[in-house]
């Protein structure tokens, strides 16, 4: 990587890091490329160089922040199942790593979960992307679990996926607005007779 592209990757992530902020404090509409800028604290020309919009800004902005989660997700299943545990201990583990990134980003989790009521934006095939992204990780192990015969055969996969991936944000978000003081594992624990209830054979 030469020093000019790591300068301006650094200069995207600045970009990145404002948009996020002011989108989750303001909503899109209200936020203006100057205030991005300032934000930034780089020139307004600054911010056209790199996006050719604030709609591409915010485009690559949702790619951007969902691929990392996307990977960690993946990356505590696959762990999770290393150890020898089963598609509901993998399915905890993706539950607390998507935990642990709420925690780590509260504002784009907030600025995701807005932007999934609003279906007439541009971005929208671009969000159905990163949505697809996220619940194909999850969908994998609930096919694993389908497989093996640990879940019911009868389980919709697609639908429970969705789901189980909103459970887990709004759940987490729910927790930071409204109950601070819970630790961690108060949420986690709390979760997990939700995420294996309905889904491992026998149960109900």
């Amino acid at each position: 990587m030469t020093p000019t592209s790591t300068r301006r990757g650094a200069t995207r992530q600045r970009l990145y890091d404002a948009a996020v902020t002011l989108i989750a404090e303001q909503g899109f509409s209200s936020t203006t490329v100057d205030q991005i800028a300032e934000r930034a604290g780089v020139a307004k020309g600054t911010v056209y160089y790199n996006f050719a919009s604030k709609t591409e800004l915010f485009e690559d902005l949702l790619r951007d922040g969902v691929a990392p989660l996307t990977e960690t997700l993946r990356t505590a299943a696959r762990s999770a199942f290393a150890e020898g545990g089963g598609a509901a201990d993998a399915l905890e583990a993706m539950a607390a790593a998507g935990l642990d990134f709420v925690i780590s980003q509260p504002d784009f989790t907030r600025l995701l979960v807005a932007e999934q009521w609003r279906t007439n934006r541009s971005w929208q095939p671009t969000l159905l992307d990163v949505h697809r992204q996220l619940s194909g990780v999850i969908e994998e192990v609930l096919q694993e679990g389908v497989k093996s015969g640990e879940f019911s055969g009868a389980l919709d996969i697609q639908i429970t996926a969705g789901a189980l991936v909103g459970m887990v944000v709004v759940g987490a978000l729910d927790w930071q607005s409204f109950h601070p003081g819970r630790s961690l594992e108060d949420v986690r624990t709390a979760l997990s007779p939700l995420l294996r209830g309905g889904l491992t054979r026998g149960s109900g």
